[in-house]
């Protein structure tokens, strides 16, 4: 089950996804024991999902209400894998999706110094913003996952669509939206969209 939790990380996997997984591996498991196993890794923080932002939209359009799969630490679905430095070179994808654990592992740190939680969004359509920082008095940032400088750009554009389509009166402006990257260098775009490395976060 670790196994599959791992593959999945950063993506919204359902229950089923997991058992299919374990029983493509000879493993047999019924819902009532992922759904116990789950909560006792829950329990000793060994996982620590993402819940769904469910701000109020202009449109009518559905909101996905899943929680992504993440665990407490990156390090420890990348151990599950076996992943080394050289094989997660050769294997940019799932080095991407342990980069955007990693970013929520750390922006779930400094949001919880402020009562705050970090959560995803995504629509029916399947626009979405991988992390949305908000706090209890109803400030709110967007946040885009790029491991890479290449593709900032259609990442900026994405976050400023979603901000389009919020309802401002209900949910307020956002106070930042911002592409969290790998890359070198930290800077805000004629957009408004501030462009930061990890390394760079401060609290």
């Amino acid at each position: 089950m670790l196994k599959s939790l791992a593959r999945n990380v950063s993506s919204i996997a359902t229950q089923q996804t997991i058992i299919d997984d374990m029983c493509a591996n000879d493993c047999t498991a019924s819902d009532k024991t992922v759904a116990d196993y789950l909560n006792a890794l829950r329990k000793i923080f060994v996982v620590e999902d993402t819940p769904a932002w469910t701000p109020a939209l202009r449109s009518k359009t559905a909101i996905r209400s899943a929680a992504k799969r993440q665990f407490s630490d990156p390090s420890i679905p990348a151990a599950v894998l076996g992943a080394n430095p050289d094989g997660l070179m050769r294997d940019i994808v799932t080095l991407g999706f342990l980069f955007e654990s990693m970013c929520c592992r750390d922006l779930r740190v400094y949001a919880q110094a402020m009562d705050g939680q970090v959560s995803h969004f995504r629509d029916r359509h399947g626009l979405e913003i991988d992390l949305v920082v908000s706090l209890p008095d109803g400030r709110w940032g967007g946040v885009e996952v790029k491991l890479g400088s290449g593709r900032i750009d259609e990442a900026a554009q994405n976050l400023l669509k979603v901000a389009g389509r919020v309802d401002e009166m209900r949910t307020g402006k956002p106070s930042f939206l911002m592409v969290l990257t790998g890359a070198k260098f930290a800077f805000r775009r004629p957009d408004g969209v501030i462009v930061c490395p990890l390394g760079c976060l401060k609290p």
